[in-house]
């Protein structure tokens, strides 16, 4: 099963990063956090990738065409008046990458429907590349399998930012409380999975994902929720970079489970 990853976003509200990079080429721990949700999917036995890049498009494909020696050690031997190259010990990951130019300013349902010819008639995995899940994917995928619909996204809990409050009819504070898990909302995390019948929900590349298509499949039944329980963070901005670096860097990464 194919992993398509949505990379080509401008990501305005982390500029301070996003000007000088793609998004997904944001790092966390010295390495992007595309290469994070890859890692992440590589564990399961997902190992085929489609990424739907865009703005600075060039500098992910450039990424991967380093990535071999980034991970080996090589000996460059010029001695005999040729240039050979010597491989010696590699860490390369089993990934098969095809990095596809779907649009400066192509919608994600456009960048979807853009990426078709790379899925053909075969269920796919679908998530963001810019956000970080621990959820179970060998779980999600009997999920999906199990129910029969088109297709599945992974729901987690946000909880609130501020403190509640109890108001009464007359605005006086009844009761006040730190905010909980309990007082918030699921939302779409992204790690999807769907069917091939979903490209013909997607008109084309003004179309977003997460309004047509997805409500179309709300009202015709065929959406179904993942209720993910565990870790999930998003990285929209600076703040958000903190918190994930700051997990890496102490050794508490929930998504890490791989070994290095």
């Amino acid at each position: 099963m194919k992993v398509v990853i949505l990379a080509g976003g401008y990501g305005t509200r982390i500029s301070e990063e996003s000007q000088f990079r793609p998004k997904p080429m944001i790092e966390i721990g010295g390495k992007p956090i595309l290469w994070h949700i890859m890692k992440e999917y590589s564990y399961y036995g997902f190992n085929e990738f489609v990424i739907c890049a865009g703005y600075k498009q060039h500098m992910i494909k450039q990424w991967f065409a380093d990535y071999f020696l980034r991970c080996s050690d090589v000996t460059f031997d010029y001695s005999k008046g040729s240039n050979e190259m010597i491989i010696h010990d590699t860490d390369i990951d089993p990934w098969k990458v095809t990095v596809s130019d779907t649009g400066y300013g192509t919608m994600t349902g456009g960048r979807v429907k853009r990426i078709q010819k790379y899925v053909g008639n075969e269920t796919f995995m679908l998530t963001y590349g810019d956000g970080l899940c621990d959820v179970d994917i060998s779980k999600l995928v009997e999920f999906h399998k199990g129910h029969g619909k088109i297709a599945t996204l992974t729901s987690v809990l946000v909880e609130q930012q501020k403190g509640v409050l109890d108001v009464a009819e007359n605005n006086s504070v009844r009761a006040f409380r730190e905010k909980s898990m309990n007082d918030g909302a699921l939302i779409n995390a992204g790690y999807m999975i769907l069917e091939p019948e979903i490209f013909g929900y997607i008109d084309g590349d003004d179309t977003v994902f997460e309004k047509g298509p997805l409500e179309k499949l709300v009202s015709e039944g065929e959406l179904m929720s993942y209720t993910h329980r565990g870790f999930w963070q998003c990285m929209d901005n600076a703040r958000e970079k903190e918190i994930l670096e700051n997990l890496w860097d102490a050794g508490k990464a929930p998504w890490k489970k791989w070994n290095d």
